[in-house]
């Protein structure tokens, strides 16, 4: 305590505090380390908590222009005090951007705590005022002061979200009860510790559950159970957890995926706090996390459809921004997931509770997560299989859901699709066993048609209902990917080599006459990653649903060697920037339905090369797949 009593001597204006007081700020007091260059704070964007002292290392504060380009930077060392002029006097709002280098050591003190050193001291507050009155001096701190050009109406919070990992964070320490203990007590518990989240362990301390002030007002007291009753009665689930390795916002995507709002935070095995929904979006005032959340808390069919209309726009400034097109496939598809959840829970509330346990399906390229802004619909219904006096009417209230959720999906602005895989369609709705049979028969009988099928339903996702079942079809298919399949490997790779990349005999971009433009159709450029990928998680029984994931899969065991695994990720998700932006500026500026045709005459010298070089890497990738799948060079 002494030494943090000695370096508070050293920051202003902490200096002029007496020593009791500062005995007492040392209490409240509370380190954190920065491992890697890590990007904190947003100008306008990011909420201050409090204020960061800085004991070791380097803050370098900024502001962005228009251009992104760094300007008025400043490198802050150890002794200086950041944050109190923006908590004071910028609506509590970072006035800069900052990142805190390697190896940077602060001392967080919390906003009310600050506020209230403020308030008793009137020399430490006016420190802050002079100081911000002397900044206001320069005229270039002065311009982006009075008129911040970060992000006026943009959906993009800042870098960080998409660069900032789950260690970067503060989370909150883990306050558990065990599976017997009294409802009544439980919340006692959470009263005298001040949390909204209580976790429920077993007696080998395994995470069961949790409950909260929603839990003890949705399962307590509006259904008048017994407080005397045990906690795991009424808790609530599932239980998430996430790497302290994973980014920011792949713990937001995943919160919004499985309902939950709170994440347990895990490393090497070890839960070392949790945090909330409410929490990490609370920090990304302007992100496309809380245009999602206004997605969730649409009031009916036609709102989802004027929220559709905008993401078209997101998407756009998300890749001008540099976001990683995965990351965009993402966003579109969290939103896109968003919808029909709603719609899907809508036409229940009209219908009444289904007859029987379900899973409802996406397919292709939304069961990938690689959605795009040209997509119609693709999915299917499993239900659980029931007694024969009950088929026709589980049937019957099944595909009578299926179409008017198809039909409220239609309206929103996924279109029916062409080729009639919907759950509307009789062919796409049926019991489990049914499912497994017709896996089985794709797998015995194949032929150009039942490989079609079977690669869409392999590229399956269940957003709605039990999710057993989609693992036990999983479970079931894994067991007969272990039999002799090579006829049907065969027939699945020759589909993979279907779609031969746009190039000539003379290594140019092949093209065809479309109006007055000459194009490619880069969505079938595409298709050879996706079919190839495909049938090497087929053989080596990967189960990853996303292109990407089913690579590094592959590379993890061996089947591609980094510098293939390299190549087919930086060609996929090269040509997926290209379709989305090209997509997103059909909608924005032409104001026309998106497609997926690329006039060569509208790209530069640079990326016309580029697409060559990603040509003649698919044809390679072809080449090997027909060697090894179909024991012929030759065709």
């Amino acid at each position: 305590m002494n030494e943090q009593l000695a370096f508070l001597k050293t920051v202003k204006p902490f200096d002029v505090l007496p020593d009791d007081v500062l005995l007492g700020v040392v209490d409240l007091l509370q380190e954190v380390k920065y491992t890697k260059d890590t990007a904190l704070y947003h100008q306008e964007v990011t909420k201050m908590r409090g204020v960061d002292l800085i004991v070791k290392g380097e803050y370098e504060a900024f502001f962005y222009d228009s251009e992104q380009n760094k300007r008025v930077v400043e490198l802050h060392h150890a002794g200086y005090c950041y944050g109190g002029v923006s908590v004071l006097l910028n609506r509590k709002r970072s006035l800069r951007s900052v990142i805190a280098k390697k190896g940077t050591v602060v001392y967080f003190l919390h906003r009310k705590d600050f506020k209230a050193l403020c308030q008793a001291y009137e020399e430490f507050f006016q420190f802050f005022t002079n100081e911000f009155g002397k900044r206001m001096l320069n005229d270039e701190y002065a311009h982006f002061v009075k008129k911040p050009t970060a992000f006026e109406a943009n959906y993009i919070a800042s870098d960080q979200l998409y660069s900032r990992k789950i260690e970067s964070l503060e989370y909150r320490d883990l306050v558990t009860c065990s599976a017997g203990t009294p409802i009544f007590e439980a919340a006692r518990l959470m009263a005298e510790q001040r949390i909204s989240c209580l976790f429920v362990r077993d007696d080998k301390g395994e995470i069961l559950g949790y409950i909260t002030d929603i839990t003890l007002r949705d399962n307590v007291v509006a259904k008048q159970v017994d407080p005397q009753g045990a906690v795991s009665r009424i808790m609530d689930n599932p239980i998430m957890s996430i790497s302290t390795q994973a980014f920011v916002y792949e713990a937001i995507l995943l919160m919004f995926r499985t309902k939950t709002r709170y994440l347990l935070i895990e490393d090497k095995g070890q839960y070392l706090g949790f945090i909330s929904r409410n929490k990490l979006l609370s920090e990304q005032a302007q992100s496309p996390f809380v245009f999602i959340q206004s997605v969730k808390l649409a009031q009916s069919v036609d709102e989802l459809k004027r929220k559709w209309e905008k993401v078209p726009e997101i998407v756009y400034q998300l890749l001008d921004r540099g976001v990683k097109p995965e990351i965009v496939n993402q966003v579109i598809t969290t939103v896109s997931d968003t919808i029909a959840l709603k719609v899907i829970e809508g036409v229940i509330d009209e219908m009444g509770p289904p007859p029987a346990k379900f899973v409802f399906m996406v397919l292709g390229s939304e069961g990938r997560k690689e959605q795009t802004l040209a997509t119609d619909q693709d999915n299917a219904i499993i239900y659980e299989d029931k007694a024969n006096e009950q088929r026709e009417l589980v049937r019957e209230y099944f595909l009578r859901f299926a179409e008017q959720v198809s039909e409220r999906l239609d309206h929103v602005g996924f279109s029916y699709c062409t080729g009639g895989y919907m759950a509307k369609n009789s062919k796409w709705t049926h019991s489990l066993s049914h499912w497994k049979r017709n896996y089985t028969s794709w797998m015995q009988e194949p032929d150009p048609d039942t490989v079609m099928k079977f690669s869409a339903f392999f590229d399956c996702r269940h957003i709605y209902g039990e999710a057993a079942i989609m693992d036990d079809l999983r479970d079931f298919l894994d067991q007969e990917l272990q039999k002799m399949l090579g006829r049907f490997l065969y027939h699945m790779a020759n589909n993979a080599l279907q779609y031969e990349p746009p190039l000539t005999f003379f290594k140019n971009i092949r093209t065809f006459t479309k109006g007055k433009h000459e194009v490619f159709n880069i969505k079938k450029a595409m298709t050879p990653i996706v079919d190839l990928v495909r049938v090497y998680a087929l053989k080596n029984r990967i189960f990853k649903l996303n292109t990407g994931e089913r690579l590094e899969a592959l590379r993890d065991k061996g089947v591609f060697t980094e510098g293939e695994y390299h190549e087919l990720m930086q060609s996929y998700y090269y040509l997926m920037s290209m379709r989305l932006k090209k997509q997103a500026a059909q909608i924005i500026h032409d104001k026309s339905e998106p497609e997926n045709y690329i006039d060569i005459r509208s790209l530069t010298k640079i990326e016309q090369v580029t697409l060559k070089e990603i040509f003649k890497t698919i044809a390679n990738f072809q080449t090997s797949i027909k060697f090894k799948f179909t024991n012929s060079l030759l065709g």
